[in-house]
């Protein structure tokens, strides 16, 4: 149908928000950069550092190297209540320490409804039904300590991405496709410093997904996260740790011309000079480097995302968070607040995104429950 490709536009517009605007046109199933566990959106997202519950096989899976013991967290968030009311993102992640592997195994399932969508067809508006659209994603990571400071941590991820199951007039194929994606993290304690820590995670290196054909796949949206985070304060009753992080989006598009050639500009061409190009993208293993020289210096400064948290615990029993998150070329830019609350082998997390009034995370919460067993 011919509305399938404005389902799938609007889609990623939608998604585009949690991450610079240049993912939306450069990368499909953004889904993937949502940040899971209100412990970590409280504390404005900054985490690759921290990882150290079972939310790490998203955040930095060498994060896992360093725990013990069972942990489960489930969260829940309204998403984007500003712009529709029907979207829901749901998270469930598991870790467990297994001494005969000498590491620790994890894995998380993220789910993003994306409600009902109207099925129109060819030669007007008129409705011909509804159907509904989400995104799939199954992780499962393992993390092993090389030695006192230094963990390792590797993720495989399957996604399924169901925009839509119909068919766009004569195009191929239907709104629906699947890949997979590999994450590598490490998380490195700074002996010299004790409660500095140092953490990267590489993720989601992986094929192309195909909605339409092969001719039209999209990159998925490989990221390198980077990051600090040093505790100020670590007794029995008071625990106090600043992070900051920062995000580069590994992904390059551009257009080739009838002859082949590339061409990196269009701004200055006529729409019918730009029917005639053809969308191209890097491979990842191809973009994790190209992706560095895309543009100049200040060009490449300002696609980076970067964020700022700190996080308060008293009597490991209360928590107060703080974060901000400053995304310049996508005008993403907000304060976040968070608290939490642990009772016996349960935790309980809220997170509340404070965007100013009329932006889509506008009034964003999130809810996580935290177990240990």
């Amino acid at each position: 149908m011919k509305r399938l490709m404005a389902v799938l536009l609007l889609v990623s517009l939608t998604l585009g928000v949690t991450s610079s605007l240049l993912a939306v046109s450069e990368s499909a199933v953004l889904f993937l950069l949502i940040s899971p566990g209100a412990r970590a959106a409280g504390m404005g997202e900054a985490f690759v550092a921290v990882a150290d519950d079972a939310t790490a096989a998203y955040w930095n899976p060498a994060g896992l190297a360093f725990q013990r013991g069972r942990e489960i967290t489930l969260m829940h968030a309204n998403w984007l209540p500003q712009l529709v009311s029907d979207m829901s993102y749901e998270f469930l992640a598991y870790k467990q320490y297994v001494e005969s592997l000498g590491g620790t195994i994890g894995g998380n399932i993220t789910f993003l409804n994306l409600g009902e969508q109207v099925q129109t067809g060819e030669q007007g508006p008129e409705p011909l039904g509804t159907f509904s659209s989400w995104d799939l994603g199954v992780t499962l990571c393992y993390a092993t300590q090389l030695n006192d400071n230094f963990g390792l941590g590797v993720g495989m991820r399957y996604i399924h991405s169901n925009l839509a199951p119909i068919g766009a007039g004569a195009e191929k194929g239907t709104g629906v496709g699947s890949t997979f994606a590999v994450d590598l993290g490490i998380l490195y304690k700074m002996p010299f410093l004790p409660g500095l820590n140092f953490g990267a995670n590489l993720s989601n290196m992986g094929p192309k997904i195909t909605y339409i054909d092969a001719a039209q796949a999209d990159p998925i949206p490989t990221n390198l996260k980077i990051g600090f985070s040093y505790d100020l304060m670590n007794s029995d009753y008071n625990q106090f740790r600043i992070s900051m992080d920062t995000n580069k989006l590994l992904v390059v598009r551009y257009y080739e011309d009838e002859n082949g050639n590339r061409v990196d500009d269009i701004a200055g061409m006529s729409d019918e000079e730009k029917e005639k190009l053809t969308p191209k993208s890097d491979p990842f293993y191809k973009a994790i480097f190209t992706a560095w020289g895309d543009g100049s210096l200040s060009d490449q400064m300002g696609r980076l995302i970067s964020s700022i948290g700190a996080e308060y615990i008293y009597n490991k029993m209360i928590s107060i968070r703080v974060g901000y998150y400053y995304d310049e070329e996508g005008k993403v830019k907000y304060p976040s607040f968070g608290a939490g609350l642990q009772y016996s082998a349960f935790r309980f997390d809220f997170a509340y995104v404070a965007a100013e009034q009329g932006h889509p995370l506008s009034d964003t919460m999130r809810f996580s429950l935290t177990a240990n067993f």
